[in-house]
């Protein structure tokens, strides 16, 4: 009874991989291709790199979509051999919590201290001055005329 029972559950797996969509695991495929770095290369895709290490991670992610892995697993995989550095959009965690809130912050702290300087500049300063300045300038205006 139990070997008739694995024998169908083998029959089911085998019937569903057989059914899968190979158009629509390529897509698949490339659409995770072009989210992994290659190691090698560093600024490549591994769908665009040719490097042989980007030829077998291709493998990989292939042989795995065809195992029936979905997306996350592959790239969780990935990560765990490779480090979060294989992916080009890492995951959000405490560790790189300031790679993500740097830009931000750099970019709010610039707008602030463009907005304070021009709220700087607009301001008019008025010096007051004194007696003998005042006699000094009333001199070199009429000396012009």
């Amino acid at each position: 009874m139990i070997r008739g029972l694995l024998a169908a559950l083998c029959l089911l797996l085998a019937a569903t991989s057989a059914l899968a969509d190979p158009v629509k695991d390529e897509a698949r495929a490339e659409a995770l291709f072009r989210e992994v770095r290659c190691i090698q290369c560093q600024s490549e895709s591994i769908a665009d790199s040719h490097a042989p290490i980007a030829a077998d991670m291709r493998r990989q992610i292939r042989e795995d979509i065809a195992a029936g892995k979905d997306d996350n697993q592959i790239r969780e995989e990935l990560r765990a051999r490779y480090t979060d550095y294989v992916l080009f959009r890492p995951r959000f965690a405490l560790s790189n919590l300031l790679l993500w809130s740097l830009p931000p912050l750099i970019v709010l702290l610039g707008a602030g201290l463009l907005f304070w300087l021009n709220k700087r500049s607009k301001i008019s300063r008025s010096y007051d001055l004194t007696p003998e300045e005042n006699e000094k300038l009333r001199e070199i205006m009429k000396s012009d005329d």
